[in-house]
């Protein structure tokens, strides 16, 4: 029997690594469909690797570590050769950079259910902002010592990097967290305004990043629509969504981004995507945070009344021997004493 238990174990913990690394390398695949070389070094506008990664060490633990390695070296083998030097260093920055990032998170108390405003900012500042610094860096100094990026070119290479890893974390950790708490719908949920957000929030989406018209602000009305209404679960993925219709324009030059060189292109896409990930998470964490809080209230309120029903027995009879005393000082002759008129 022990030996049983121990061998499911590992059995669990085997398929819990390699789900990891397949994940870590299609969502990599996925990635590298709208790549983008920038002096030699291959940066995307989102790299959705880096959120799956912090996603799982939130969900399972610092166990699962090896399976981000993995993935890591099997995605950097489709850009190049993965037994060198300067690919080992970069798959050990983009393994080392969401550990990082968990940790820090871990520090202050993170709670992956997102339901307060310090758990979104800490994602932002603490997962995504600082942790990323860490592969960005190690990455642009490989490509730097390796000659395929010149010094004048660094801060560029290096900006592009980080840019791309923060926005995997903003917008797919947040989807993937949402998920791993999400239920059977029940028929009394608003279907209907569901429906209607998610039409709207692909309508919107493909005008404001195909439109000459400069319209790419209309995203963020229903954004915070989604945010106030459905909390993270409906903002986050309508910001997966409004980052990857402009990604798929941006890359090919439509709407907005035509007639801009590629760097200013991937400027605005790191803008855009880093206000819409922002509106979407902050304001769907704070609006969650009200909600329980009013429900906090509310039970204590609850509780309260209980409380006060239980005890209110015990002072009855007191009260009851106060009123049966009406006349305490009345007039010698016994007569209703003229204060109770």
């Amino acid at each position: 029997m022990i030996h049983s238990k121990e061998a499911r174990r590992r059995a669990v913990y085997m398929a819990q690594v390699l789900g990891v690394a397949g994940a870590y390398y299609l969502s990599g695949r996925i990635g590298l469909m709208r790549q983008v070389v920038v002096d030699g070094a291959v940066v995307t506008p989102l790299w959705p690797p880096t959120g799956i990664a912090l996603a799982a060490l939130l969900c399972s633990g610092v166990r699962v570590w090896p399976g981000i390695a993995l993935g890591t070296l099997v995605t950097v083998s489709e850009i190049g050769d993965a037994f060198t030097v300067s690919r080992l260093a970069i798959m050990f920055g983009n393994t080392v950079a969401p550990l990082a990032s968990y940790a820090l998170l871990r520090k202050v108390g993170f709670r992956s259910e997102l339901v307060r405003l310090r758990d979104g900012v800490c994602l932002v500042f603490l997962g995504a902002f600082a942790g990323m610094l860490i592969s960005a860096t190690i990455g642009s100094f490989t490509l730097l010592l390796d000659g395929k990026v010149p010094p004048g070119r660094f801060w560029l290479v290096w900006s592009s990097w980080w840019a791309g890893d923060a926005m995997g974390v903003l917008v797919v950790t947040p989807v993937l967290l949402v998920l791993r708490g999400v239920r059977w719908p029940r028929p009394t949920d608003r279907w209907l305004e569901a429906s209607v957000l998610a039409v709207v929030v692909v309508v919107s989406s493909l005008i404001a990043t195909h439109s000459s018209l400069s319209m790419i602000y209309l995203v963020f009305p229903v954004i915070i629509w989604a945010a106030l209404r459905f909390q993270l679960p409906g903002s986050a993925p309508c910001a997966l969504v409004v980052s990857v219709l402009a990604i798929l324009a941006g890359t090919d030059g439509l709407g907005p981004f035509a007639g801009h060189s590629l760097m200013e292109i991937m400027a605005n896409l790191s803008l855009l995507n880093g206000c819409v990930a922002l509106t979407a998470l902050l304001l769907g964490a704070t609006v969650a945070e009200h909600k329980n809080i009013r429900r906090e209230t509310e039970n204590a309120v609850t509780e309260l009344e209980a409380l006060v029903e239980q005890l209110a027995p015990l002072s009855g009879p007191a009260a009851a021997r106060h009123e049966d005393r009406p006349w305490r000082h009345g007039p010698l002759d016994g007569g209703p004493h003229p204060d109770r008129y």
